[in-house]
């Protein structure tokens, strides 16, 4: 079963967070999908003077196709707000009927609620997970409510 995990990567350490994220998935079982890695990152593939808009067009349509493959979705939303390419990508996967998760160790909201955007929130239909933890408890427990009774 394959898991795509979305997620900030613009700083060293949402990049280290998103690895630790991907392996605790991995562990719970699931192929992942990690733009990061299995994409690359637009910026620094530019940087190596590949031209802009095809390296964009390029990561969008592998993104896209991943996540019509996945049947799993994974969400961090640490952040002051959800990173918008990952609500894009939350509203793909949810409309094709992957289930999806959250993940938020970050405790900041807008306005200072304790919940996100109405359309982020109940388009993870798995729930959110405070910790890595509690996102492995979410995940297993999705894959045995699969798994057939013996």
């Amino acid at each position: 079963m394959k898991a795509y995990i979305a997620a900030p990567l613009f700083c060293d350490a949402e990049k280290q967070f998103n690895l630790l994220v991907d392996a605790a998935v991995r562990e719970v079982g699931f192929d992942t999908f990690l733009p990061q890695r299995d994409g690359g990152e637009a910026a620094r593939l530019v940087r190596q003077g590949l031209n802009e808009d095809v390296v964009r067009r390029r990561l969008y349509e592998l993104d896209c196709t991943a996540i019509a493959e996945c049947e799993v979705f994974v969400f961090i939303l640490d952040g002051r707000v959800p990173d918008e390419g990952g609500c894009v990508e939350l509203g793909m996967a949810c409309a094709r009927g992957a289930a999806c998760f959250g993940l938020q160790t970050d405790s900041r909201r807008f306005g200072g609620t304790d919940s996100n955007n109405l359309m982020v929130d109940y388009s993870l239909t798995g729930g959110i997970a405070r910790s890595i933890d509690e996102l492995t408890a979410l995940l297993g427990a999705h894959l045995a409510a699969l798994a057939p009774a013996c």
